[in-house]
């Protein structure tokens, strides 16, 4: 049984980013299957797929790298809140991640999004985690 089924997520793409695959598979859940949607939008992954199998379903989530030096797209991705310490931050005090070059992914009242989402319509919430 997992008991941060959020970092799990983290840990499979930063492990599967560093061993160099091409695709990995996730449990799916609601807030991963938002979270993934974020990543993509966001640039940070090259496709998505959801998979809805049996009970839970799956995620399929394809990396992306650069084509010249085969870094991946993702230098960091960090988990801040965690089931013993939650980290929330109202409307005006959200994170900037590499000073606006990053991304924190939010969970708010109007759903998950962005930093600077949350920032133009003026929500706060739980911070989830950084990504650059």
């Amino acid at each position: 049984m997992l008991t941060d089924p959020i970092s799990d997520f983290l840990t499979r793409v930063r492990n599967a980013q560093s061993a160099g695959h091409k695709v990995v598979e996730i449990p799916a859940s609601k807030i991963k299957k938002e979270i993934t949607k974020i990543l993509f939008d966001q640039g940070y992954i090259a496709n998505y797929k959801f998979e809805d199998n049996a009970v839970q379903g799956n995620i399929k989530i394809a990396l992306k790298y650069d084509k010249k030096t085969g870094k991946p797209a993702i230098k960091s991705i960090q988990r801040a809140s965690r089931p013993g310490l939650r980290y929330y931050a109202g409307a005006d005090e959200l994170p900037r991640v590499l000073n606006g070059l990053g991304i924190a992914v939010i969970s708010t009242s109007k759903g998950v999004m962005t930093g600077k989402q949350a920032k133009n319509e003026h929500v706060g919430g739980e911070v989830i985690c950084y990504v650059y």
